[in-house]
């Protein structure tokens, strides 16, 4: 894409801020001192925006344009974001028993109010990447904003260590830094061009939303992608209390599971990209699913040195199989990508309902055999990836 698109590039880093209910579980667990279960609300808090939110967000913008909901999307951030601010959760160490009482609530407030946002930029965003795709580079393209969304949701494992290490800032500095980037965003995009013309001129309704998922492929993809969302919650907010619980690993554990697990992750989204260009996207899906299969399996064995590289593996696996499995949707209907946009990022809805379960399951077992929940999950991807890569075989 052309530099002229920077601000797509932006939309996808605020993006990437919803993704900060991962760390927030291990964060708001300790503070509040709260069981996995409660912690998990976190997560099902935000990502349940995307369920609700999704598909009207679909069918409105397919009637007033990507540009209308964008500037929605960023509006809806900020006002989560300086919500939290004026009631005081801006960094400023404020006293656990304060944090037991009302800002726990308040915190939920303002995650509801960030995924919201970030719910409709998904949903406005992955299509404008195609609008500005040359043809079959759709993929690539998708994989590199996805990239750019990766480094927002980085903010979240590696600002909080910084800010109390070197400032004695509490995490809640998090959400003036996210305001002040919603707001460049929402200047930086004011003067972008964007190209509806790919668009049917049907109106998308719901019913039409709904029919699609009459199609085979699309059904088993949209919960391909319920199923991959939950699994990368889960992992995201998994792998930091992992390493404390069982390896000791305590004040710098988000920058190590940002090490292992986010870090593999950007740079696999920024290699896809480069990948893309050589093997088709299917094969790419299959091999990427799998790898991520493997990695989760190291999890499980005792060896901490193996541990540590199953969560590299998993980082790089699971790096493009979204933007894979959306893009692939897209192309085979491109004229329906309103409808498809609000249909998949409801299954991101995917990343409230899985960690619940593997919260619930830590909570009666273990954290280990909770982790039997993203396994499942990827095993499915798994057979979907395998049906895809024979669809273009045949």
């Amino acid at each position: 894409m052309k530099t002229r698109t920077f601000p797509i590039y932006l939309i996808f880093l605020c993006m990437g801020f919803g993704d900060v209910v991962g760390p927030l579980v291990g964060l708001a667990k300790e503070s509040f001192t709260l069981s996995y279960t409660m912690a998990q609300l976190i997560p099902f808090t935000g990502f349940i925006m995307f369920g609700l939110l999704s598909i009207p967000i679909g069918v409105i913008q397919d009637r007033v344009g990507k540009k209308v909901v964008l500037r929605i999307g960023l509006l809806t951030a900020l006002t989560g974001l300086f919500l939290a601010i004026a009631s005081g959760l801006y960094g400023n160490n404020i006293s656990y028993m304060n944090k037991n009482t009302l800002n726990f609530f308040l915190l939920l407030i303002t995650i509801v109010s960030l995924c919201a946002g970030a719910t409709i930029l998904q949903v406005v965003g992955n299509p404008i990447v195609y609008d500005v795709s040359p043809e079959g580079k759709y993929s690539k393209n998708l994989s590199l904003a996805q990239f750019y969304k990766s480094i927002g949701s980085s903010i979240g494992f590696l600002l909080p260590p910084i800010a109390a290490i070197y400032f004695n800032l509490d995490w809640s500095i998090l959400f003036p830094v996210f305001a002040a980037l919603v707001l460049l965003t929402f200047f930086s995009v004011q003067q972008l061009q964007i190209n509806d013309t790919k668009l049917e001129r049907k109106h998308a309704t719901f019913s039409s939303c709904f029919s699609l998922l009459k199609e085979k492929y699309v059904a088993l993809m949209v919960i391909a992608i319920f199923l991959y969302v939950g699994a990368e919650v889960s992992m995201s907010s998994g792998i930091p209390i992992y390493l404390k619980e069982y390896f000791g690993v305590s004040d710098y554990s988000l920058w190590l599971s940002w090490s292992l697990f986010f870090l593999p992750l950007v740079i696999g989204r920024y290699s896809g990209a480069k990948i893309l260009n050589k093997i088709h996207a299917r094969k790419f899906f299959l091999i990427t699913t799998s790898l991520s299969i493997i990695g989760l399996c190291l999890l499980f064995t005792s060896k901490e040195y193996l541990v540590y590289s199953g969560i590299i593996i998993v980082g790089f696996g699971f790096a493009n199989i979204f933007p894979l499995i959306f893009s692939l949707v897209i192309e085979k209907y491109p004229s329906r990508s309103n409808e498809l946009s609000g249909l998949m990022i409801t299954a991101i809805s995917g990343g409230a309902i899985v960690p619940l379960i593997m919260g619930k399951i830590s909570d009666i077992k273990s954290l280990l055999i909770g982790f039997t929940i993203p396994l499942i999950c990827l095993l499915y991807i798994l057979i979907t990836a395998i049906i895809s890569y024979k669809k273009s075989q045949s």
